[in-house]
């Protein structure tokens, strides 16, 4: 199993907004240098982690992005699970769908090792993958202007 670019790229928004201080609050625009990916992309993933409740992003001057008392906490596990949705392993269901569906055990397989990956991912936080050694590196990112 192999997350979505956009899962890879919330994830890393949310650590390297977890170790700023709050009055820190840097724009869209400089963690997308920070995190070295287009800021079209950036911007798509903050405004999905604006509607999970993950990210605060206040507007003009004296605004930026922060990282919210519920993202800090947040289960992993949890938050992947929202990026991701709630779609299977395989395309049993595509177009054409696998005639093996009416009777296969693969998918019920890999359904629960996707759920046992989830649940691994459950007892940890936003917090907690931030911790030194990761957080020092993360603050160590230049939070550059252009992205």
């Amino acid at each position: 199993m192999r997350l979505t670019k956009g899962t890879d790229l919330a994830l890393r928004i949310a650590m390297r907004l977890a170790v700023l201080e709050e009055e820190a609050a840097p724009t869209t625009r400089q963690v997308a240098g920070a995190v070295a990916v287009p800021y079209t992309h950036a911007a798509k993933v903050v405004t999905r982690l604006q509607h999970l409740g993950v990210v605060e992003a206040r507007r003009g001057r004296g605004g930026g992005l922060a990282l919210t008392a519920s993202g800090r906490t947040m289960s992993l596990g949890r938050l992947v699970r929202e990026l991701e949705g709630a779609g299977d392993v395989v395309g049993c269901e595509d177009d054409p769908p696998c005639p093996l569906r009416s009777a296969c055990r693969l998918r019920g397989a890999l359904r629960a090792a996707q759920e046992a990956f989830y649940a691994a991912l459950d007892p940890i936080t936003i917090e907690d993958i931030v911790a030194t050694p990761t957080g020092p590196v993360l603050l160590g990112l230049p939070l550059s202007p252009t992205g």
